[in-house]
């Protein structure tokens, strides 16, 4: 069985996320999502519209979506890819090279984003909407 890991706050649920996911569920037979914890967002200066409660529910009913573990921290990754026997962890190639030092465990992949849609774009054209 090959399995596939990616991270991210996934709010705001869109066909950028859907995309991302589709993709990484194809390149093995199980994948699991770390979904970022509130606590972790606020850590990055992010704020989630949703619960991770609520988010881990989204995800969860996804049919990509195999397993969703909380994210606490930048440096679980790898502890993540070892423990869940991870064969290829998979990105948004917004992130190229920063997760480098994984390839020695498994295979790691930046995929391209889904141009024009983004969680960032959905709230700003929400602000513009509600400033109007």
């Amino acid at each position: 069985m090959i399995k596939v890991i990616t991270y991210g706050t996934f709010d705001l649920i869109h066909s950028g996320h859907i995309n991302l996911l589709r993709r990484a569920k194809e390149m093995g037979d199980y994948l699991i999502v770390g979904l970022s914890t509130d606590k972790f967002n606020t850590l990055k200066n992010k704020r989630a519209y949703h619960t991770f409660e609520n988010r881990k529910i989204i995800l969860e009913s996804i049919r990509y979506v195999d397993q969703v573990i909380p994210e606490v921290t930048w440096d679980q990754k790898m502890d993540d890819v070892i423990k869940h026997h991870i064969d290829i962890f998979v990105m948004g190639d917004d992130w190229k090279g920063k997760f480098d030092f994984l390839k020695d465990y498994c295979e790691v992949i930046y995929l391209p984003r889904t141009i024009g849609v983004s969680t960032t774009k959905i709230k700003q054209d929400l602000h513009r909407v509600r400033d109007r």
